[in-house]
């Protein structure tokens, strides 16, 4: 049996292999080979390029470049590695069958015709593609063209919109922020855009948030929101249909300069922003009042006798662990083929969504609902800085995105992977003799092994880890960092969030991350098990005194389509979403749920999709509709679906950036009596301390199976960085 625990909960899951005992795994000959982790390879450039020449040669599907021209016209947006189907995957994995053949997903955006949509399809054969068919999602449905995520080309047009409807308030903006919007060179406005776009299917209304354009920008709106309508394909016909500006609501940029101009509004003016130490950014002002040293180096992760991880491709192994991982463009990090001691514990784990609930009083907070698949989640994984978002000593891999481009875009160290010490022994004991001496000392050193990446969607940074400790334990977990998404600070607002600085409002919103976690522990037959356990008076039998206490614990079986965390076990409901019955709710309903667990099916391959975040009302993969036949869990190939998140209340300490520390949540997947004992006893990197001479304690026998002295640690080096990509 294996538990997941939600790291804000009790470890409440257990999931079992099917009837008969487990099998006690046996380590080396059933790893898989690294040729057979390819199969789950993100897609080479050489393979992205080829996709899309193949499909921008074949005439009947008229696609043009994505950048530049207009925006009615046939365009491919996305290419990615379209994975196998897992029984055929596990045919060639555990049966040796044949090799599935490696096909890209490629979507294509139909602008360029009388009804817009959206198309999905399968290519292949690579490397060499000669075909494509169009993919479905469950239920068959069409996806609607006004789903489709924002491109670079919508963004320019966007702006070429507002520039034009700004013109009639520039005074306005000059003298109330000394910045302007059309017609700019240096002292620029800029705007953050808001999702969803609109009240109901088929909208693309977007409310746009202006702001200096300085370093750190999300924290420096000016007060004024503009709702543009931009759904028609044709840019001429988009138009200002409100703005918002300190507190009040105007039909037009020409009323709002008429007030101004006749000198009856509430104008906000806002001081000039300083040209060092600007709030906002990272440079270092005042002092900590112990004067500790903070201008030298700190502690560093080092690898004094070389790596003691492996990876070979896409195959990463270390320890008793091994794991085929790939990086989505569409949402990020993908673990596949999960074995510890060559036992396969997990089909898939995989990020799935992220979403941020906000309230607000501005129109543009009280509309904010990101689902960050929408925004290209696994795509913006810019490079991880050495010694800062990775350690120096980790390995660091290169990611090819082929999202709103016209080829592969090649991401410098998007991915990092390192050996990590925990700082804290993974097991330990000092055995005393209560006499002022000891029997022996053990411990082993705590370490696990990092694969990380991150996804920077505007202003929030996402970092994202899983760790493999040598116990069996597998976590996954997530950190958020960065800009927080704030808002012009009104009286009114108060009741949404902070005020952070004098014109800027933190608004109140959940972070909730959802995660796949296909489980298939020795074998794909295994049942849901949950565990409760509950105080209980019982007769003491060694006394006839009184009535003793104690623990016990009881077991149940899963035979539903969902289970829900018991209020009891759960310490909040807050960043979970209404319930069904609790009224309207625009939003994807994944995150309604702790946990769900569900049979696997082909057609459910993920629970979200990129076009949920501009059509949240009627999604094209409905989670609801995963759980409604009430399939029996007993003895089936068995996903858990887990949220975990939190409620971000901001405050002055999260400018300039909301720090790691308090901000992460994740969940961990632990043996429970899987195995015969701790697996970590396979380690070598124990310390056994043993006194030859009690009670003397003067002569003492140390064993250990790794070099007395670890050696010297980090080699010396500049810090470079590059960022392009």
């Amino acid at each position: 049996m294996w538990l997941l625990r939600l790291t804000w909960a009790l470890a409440v899951l257990g999931v079992t292999a099917g009837s008969g005992p487990s099998p006690s795994p046996s380590p080396g000959p059933t790893v898989p080979p690294p040729d057979k982790a390819s199969i789950f390879a993100d897609l080479s450039p050489a393979e992205l390029r080829a996709v899309r020449t193949f499909l921008m040669s074949r005439p009947e599907l008229g696609l043009s470049p994505s950048r530049g021209g207009p925006l009615a016209k046939n365009t491919l947006f996305l290419v990615e590695l379209l994975p196998p189907k897992k029984r055929l995957a596990l045919r060639y994995l555990d049966q040796g069958g044949p090799r599935p053949r490696r096909q890209a997903r490629a979507v294509i955006f139909f602008g360029g015709q009388s009804e817009p949509n959206i198309t999905e399809f399968a290519v292949g054969p690579l490397p060499q593609p000669s075909s494509y068919r169009p993919l479905r999602f469950k239920g068959g449905r069409a996806i609607p063209f006004a789903a489709r995520p924002m491109t670079q080309l919508e963004y320019e047009l966007l702006h070429r919109t507002l520039a034009e409807a700004m013109e009639p308030l520039y005074r306005l903006l000059r003298d109330s922020t000394g910045f302007w919007y059309h017609n700019c060179s240096q002292r620029c406005l800029t705007f953050s855009d808001i999702a969803p776009r609109g009240l109901a299917p088929g909208e693309r209304r977007t409310w746009l948030v202006l702001q200096r354009f300085v370093e750190g920008f999300f924290l420096h709106p000016v007060g004024l929101e503009v709702l543009v309508d931009h759904r028609d394909p044709d840019p001429r016909r988009w138009a200002v249909q409100q703005l918002w500006y300190n507190g009040q609501y105007f039909s037009s940029p020409q009323e709002l300069a008429q007030r101004y101009e006749q000198g009856t509004l509430a104008v906000a003016h806002l001081a000039e922003p300083p040209s060092q130490q600007l709030f906002s950014s990272y440079e270092p002002r005042g002092r900590f009042a112990t004067d500790t040293p903070t201008e030298v180096h700190g502690a560093k992760v080092c690898e004094p006798q070389g790596r003691r991880y492996r990876l070979r491709g896409n195959q990463l192994e270390y320890g008793g662990w091994s794991l085929a991982f790939r990086l989505r463009s569409s949402a990020g990090l993908q673990l596949f083929d999960l074995r510890f001691n060559g036992e396969r514990v997990a089909y898939e784990v995989s990020v799935q969504e992220a979403i941020a609930f906000y309230g607000g009083h501005t129109p543009a907070a009280m509309q904010t609902k990101y689902m960050d698949a929408g925004w290209g989640m696994g795509s913006v994984t810019y490079e991880l800085a050495r010694g800062i978002d990775c350690p120096e000593v980790a390995t660091y891999l290169d990611a090819h995105h082929l999202y709103d481009a016209d080829g592969p875009v090649r991401f410098s160290h998007a991915i990092c992977i390192f050996e990590l010490p925990t700082g804290v022994p993974l097991r330990r004991h000092f055995d005393s003799d209560f006499q002022g001496g000891f029997h022996f000392y053990a411990g082993l050193e705590g370490q696990a092994l990092v694969l990380r990446t991150t996804s920077t969607v505007y202003n929030y940074d996402y970092i994202w880890d899983f760790l493999l400790y040598p116990n069996g334990v597998m976590e996954a977990k997530v950190h958020a960092t960065g800009f927080i998404h704030a808002t012009f600070y009104t009286p009114q607002g108060r009741r949404y969030g902070s005020r952070v600085h004098s014109h800027v409002l933190g608004n109140l919103h959940t972070h909730l991350v959802h995660y796949k976690v296909d489980l298939d522990i020795a074998g794909t037959g295994n049942s849901f098990e949950t565990m409760d356990v509950r105080f209980e008076n019982i007769s003491n039998p060694w006394s006839p005194a009184p009535v003793g206490s104690g623990w016990h614990s009881l077991g149940s079986l899963g035979r539903g389509g969902r289970w829900v965390l018991p209020p009891t076990l759960a310490p909040t409901r807050v960043g979970l979403l209404p319930a069904p019955s609790d009224g309207p709710d625009p939003a994807p309903v994944p995150h309604r749920y702790h946990l769900a667990v569900t049979r696997h099916h082909e057609n459910e391959p993920s629970s979200s999709s990129i076009y949920a975040q501009n059509d949240p009302w009627e999604p094209l993969v409905s989670f609801e509709g995963f759980l409604r036949d009430n399939e029996t869990i007993e003895d089936q190939d068995l996903v858990a679906w887990v949220t975990v998140g939190f409620l971000h209340v901001p405050h002055a300490e999260d400018i300039p950036n909301t720090a790691t520390p308090g901000n992460a949540v994740g969940f961990f997947l632990r043996p429970f009596n899987f195995f015969d004992e701790d697996p970590s006893v396979a380690s070598r990197s124990p310390v056994i301390v043993r006194p030859l001479d009690p009670p003397t304690f003067s002569r003492l026998e140390i064993q250990r199976w790794t070099p007395a002295s670890p050696g010297p640690c980090v080699a010396p080096g500049p810090f470079t960085y590059n960022g392009t990509y």
